[in-house]
């Protein structure tokens, strides 16, 4: 499908949406402070990453086979609840202009890929506020892409709900 030169003069935004609340709040803090004014200057491309089945269970040892298709279900079931929240969140500010993509991989490859793939003049994602030690053993999706990504990096933090 070709596109039309108005869909050209829109500025693409990547987003990286997954289950958890950090990712969703980033979806929701971009619809509700970057888009409210201009949406018709902007057009979202949702990307949730499916992480492999074999890479969940590597070290499962054997008998892995039989458990493979369960996890690759279980998996295959949070990225579609994953994508009916996003449609429900852009449905409810009456967001139309997005499209979502499910992929499979390394987020933080493929949020660079994807940065790529669509020309991205922005990557939003969110944090989720590992400690250092968290951040070293699981690693920061934020912090590769905001060294890799070819474009700018917003990274959006979940407010923290202050003690009573």
């Amino acid at each position: 499908m070709a596109e039309s030169s108005n869909t050209k003069m829109k500025k693409v935004i990547v987003i990286g949406v997954d289950s958890s609340s950090e990712s969703l709040h980033s979806l929701e803090w971009t619809l509700d402070n970057l888009i409210p004014t201009c949406e018709s200057l902007f057009k979202l491309v949702l990307i949730h990453v499916k992480i492999q089945a074999l890479s969940v269970l590597r070290f499962a040892g054997p008998g892995v086979g039989d458990v493979v298709s369960l996890v690759e279900t279980d998996l295959k079931k949070t990225a579609t609840l994953v994508t009916e929240k996003v449609k429900e969140i852009c449905d409810k500010r009456s967001f139309l202009d997005y499209k979502q993509e499910v992929m499979e991989g390394d987020a933080r490859n493929v949020l660079c890929e994807a940065v790529d793939k669509h020309n991205a003049d922005i990557l939003v994602v969110g944090s989720h506020g590992y400690g250092a030690f968290k951040r070293v053993i699981l690693g920061s999706v934020s912090d590769y892409c905001a060294h890799h990504a070819n474009c700018s990096v917003l990274i959006v933090k979940k407010p923290k709900i202050a003690a009573r």
